[in-house]
């Protein structure tokens, strides 16, 4: 692949998650301008999620066998004009509707970006890093500079400069070469029973669940906790909150180092499960300042679980991986999209620390599942 393409692929996946998250720290800002709850603001993250977790089961059928590029060339026309209809949206509704459109469109540019990165077979697996790592720096950029524009030039300018940098995207789309199909999976009912079958799958997809509702419930109502506790904070410091974000780039690009520090995969997940409890149980604290420097050690946690399962889980199967490594983001964009949701519900209805003993509870209950079944990866390295 030439250089000049895998930076139209990274320019992409970057602008792609920017759009997935920017509404994440205005999110009380969206309640207050729309009156609407927690629970309603929070599905304008919650239902990009949900579609990301049923693509890979059922785009296979929608799409068939597409060109990638023009994949990519309409799904992003559409999501520069729906980013363009989020800045002139007046109420709830519209904006969800909107939403939710762009929700079904995110997957199928996700996807074509990873067929083309995939493609690339010399550079298969430093593609796949760099992959991760792009959609990381997406979230982290989206999160962070939808803050600071929102504070300074209103939320509407979030969505009409994403539109922008759509824009952009789709002239240097037009400049890539390839031309090859999509190819998306087809799975049937009968082929995910037989990968469920194999207790590994049932305990990596499990973890992955639990860790993701948790990570995603943490970030989507964080904003909200730190705006009871500091009602003047501007939505630029809010954005602020997710740099931590910004160590799964390190992560991704360093995993190998962190598996030999633990000699195995399996010892690694555990590690950060570990990571991940202590920083969950840190968001008890309701100092502003802690809380800002806990989600660094809570994203450490987060991407070393992630990074691991996903080696793992293309793994353990050596054929059927197109539909094992798609029911492991089924489980994993299904656990986020629950956890945008639901724990908003309990935070609106029952407080902060119900919600964080909830969370613990999940945590502690998926440690020791994973730990008692860590014989079935002893031979996996």
């Amino acid at each position: 692949m030439k250089r000049n393409e895998l930076l139209i692929i990274i320019y992409t996946i970057t602008v792609l998650l920017s759009v997935m998250y920017a509404t994440q720290p205005i999110q009380p800002l969206l309640a207050k301008e729309f009156n609407v709850s927690v629970v309603k603001a929070s599905s304008f993250t919650a239902v990009i999620m949900l579609f990301l977790a049923i693509s890979p089961i059922i785009y296979g059928y929608i799409l068939e066998s597409v060109k990638t590029k023009t994949v990519l060339t309409v799904a992003s026309i559409t999501l520069f004009v729906t980013n363009l209809a989020l800045s002139f949206s007046n109420t709830y509704e519209v904006f969800l509707t909107i939403r939710t459109i762009e929700a079904m469109i995110v997957p199928a540019i996700l996807t074509a970006c990873m067929t083309i990165l995939a493609n690339d077979k010399e550079n298969t697996k430093v593609n796949m890093s760099i992959y991760v790592a792009a959609t990381v720096f997406g979230g982290l950029v989206g999160r962070v500079f939808s803050g600071f524009i929102a504070t300074e030039f209103g939320w509407r300018v979030v969505f009409f400069s994403l539109s922008l940098a759509l824009l952009l995207g789709l002239y240097f789309i037009r400049k890539l070469s390839f031309e090859g199909d999509t190819q998306l999976a087809k799975p049937k009912l009968n082929d995910i029973t037989n990968i469920l079958k194999d207790k590994r799958f049932v305990v990596i997809y499990s973890l992955m669940f639990v860790i993701f509702f948790i990570f995603g419930g943490i970030l989507n109502i964080l904003p909200f906790r730190i705006k009871e506790q500091v009602p003047d904070i501007t939505e630029t410091q809010i954005g602020l909150l997710y740099l931590g974000y910004g160590v799964g780039i390190v992560v991704s690009l360093t995993i190998h180092k962190i598996i030999a520090l633990f000699k195995t995969e399996l010892p690694t997940v555990l590690a950060g499960i570990a990571i991940f409890f202590l920083a969950t149980i840190g968001f008890f604290s309701s100092n502003a300042l802690f809380l800002f420097s806990l989600v660094f050690l809570f994203c450490l946690g987060m991407f070393i679980i992630h990074t691991v399962a996903t080696r793992i889980a293309n793994s353990l199967k050596q054929n059927q991986k197109a539909l094992t490594s798609g029911m492991y983001l089924s489980f994993y964009y299904f656990g986020g999209a629950i956890g945008s949701f639901a724990p908003s519900f309990v935070y609106a209805n029952f407080g902060w620390n119900i919600t964080m003993f909830l969370f613990i509870s999940m945590l502690v209950g998926i440690f020791f599942f994973v730990f008692i079944n860590r014989g079935l990866f002893k031979n996996f390295n």
